[in-house]
């Protein structure tokens, strides 16, 4: 199992100093907007993922008018004690330690400490870009296998290069054939093992997901979940060659699995133009829970779940449906925020089961 025992904080967001014990698997967070409920969210994720799910900087995650800032975990693991330290200097140098040694690559603690966060923002993994839902699909995959976090940090690499070299092609007039050619068989490579990955995966992923929001949903209707890729239509080497024109005149590289998607339909319609928003909400938390399957069945042990302000847009029966699947038939650490007490405290006594509440009352 792997549980958070306590963390602390210093110069995090809203947070000067504060540490946190956590007693129980479930611990619901109450408070009012603003008070840090998400905030204590986004640091325990840090911990798991060396950077913030909700700031695109380190910097932005610095309480306002300080410099640098650290986030310290005790969790067990296995049975076993682990400490992790995240700290950004003053001079925005980031630090991630493990057991006191200090990680080389920040790429190398991801996946020890797996979790999972489902967020109001995360709405958009149905309704807004392809970017997105690859952002998702690459996050769980990364946890999964650590082969496939490199491919893409080797892949991400190369398109940016070949993308500098059709825009630098377009100022000069001209384009070094020889260095597109090498770009192209360096690009092939992770691309072609991105693709076959992400389809292998999705074969069994997606009609999973489509069951998990039948069960969420507690309807039958029928939503249908598909793997785009452009790679299907050809070898990845042979589109790259097809479609050098367009490269050349739109100055960024057009075909790839940067160009990869997942399809949301209901009633073979488009989901996201004709679903309603209990209907989002059950399909996001449907694939949110098929990666914290994912995760628990790879590892062995489930793995850390953190959900914020997740009672808003769902329904009684089908938030009932959710917190019983994740607190009550899996053995998870479940962190749960909400902004009315009595609300979160009656969903989880509900339940029956044991937990611990935290109430934020003031700034800290």
């Amino acid at each position: 199992m792997l549980q958070l025992q306590n963390i602390s904080l210093y110069q995090f967001k809203n947070y000067y100093e504060n540490k946190f014990h956590f007693t129980e698997k479930i611990i619901g967070i109450c408070g009012s907007n603003g008070i840090g409920k998400t905030n204590l969210l986004d640091a325990i994720y840090y911990l798991c993922f060396t950077k913030s799910y909700f700031s695109r900087t380190d910097a932005a995650s610095v309480r306002q008018g300080m410099q640098g800032m650290r986030i310290e975990g005790n969790f067990f693991r296995n049975n076993e004690p682990e400490k992790v330290v995240c700290i950004l200097r003053e001079n925005n140098r980031k630090e991630m330690q493990r057991n006191g040694e200090e990680y080389k690559k920040f790429s190398a603690h991801i996946g020890r400490f797996p979790a999972v966060i489902i967020a109001p923002d995360d709405v958009e993994l149905i309704t807004g870009t392809s970017e997105v839902r690859r952002k998702f699909l690459d996050t769980l995959l990364s946890q999964l296998d650590h082969k496939y976090l490199q491919w893409l940090i080797n892949y991400n690499k190369v398109l940016q290069q070949r993308n500098s070299l059709l825009k630098s092609a377009n100022e000069r007039g001209y384009i070094d054939e020889a260095l597109l050619e090498t770009l192209n068989e360096q690009l092939v490579k992770p691309g072609q093992l991105i693709f076959e990955k992400r389809r292998n995966f999705l074969e069994t992923f997606l009609p999973a997901a489509e069951k998990s929001y039948g069960d969420i949903a507690g309807t039958n209707e029928p939503v249908t979940l598909k793997y785009y890729s452009q790679l299907f239509e050809d070898k990845f080497e042979n589109l790259l060659h097809a479609f050098r024109q367009k490269d050349l005149m739109m100055q960024r590289t057009t075909i790839g699995v940067h160009k990869d998607d997942i399809e949301f339909e209901l009633h073979k319609e488009d989901f996201k133009n004709i679903a309603s928003q209990g209907q989002r909400k059950s399909l996001l938390f449907a694939l949110k829970l098929r990666e914290f399957e994912e995760l628990k069945s790879a590892n062995g042990f489930a793995p850390v779940l953190l959900l914020d302000d997740v009672f808003e847009k769902l329904d009684t029966n089908r938030m009932s449906n959710l917190l019983h699947h994740v607190c009550v038939e899996n053995d998870s650490q479940v962190f749960i925020t909400d902004t009315h007490k009595e609300r979160l405290q009656m969903a989880l006594q509900d339940l029956n089961i044991r937990f611990q509440l935290i109430e934020l009352e003031k700034e800290i």
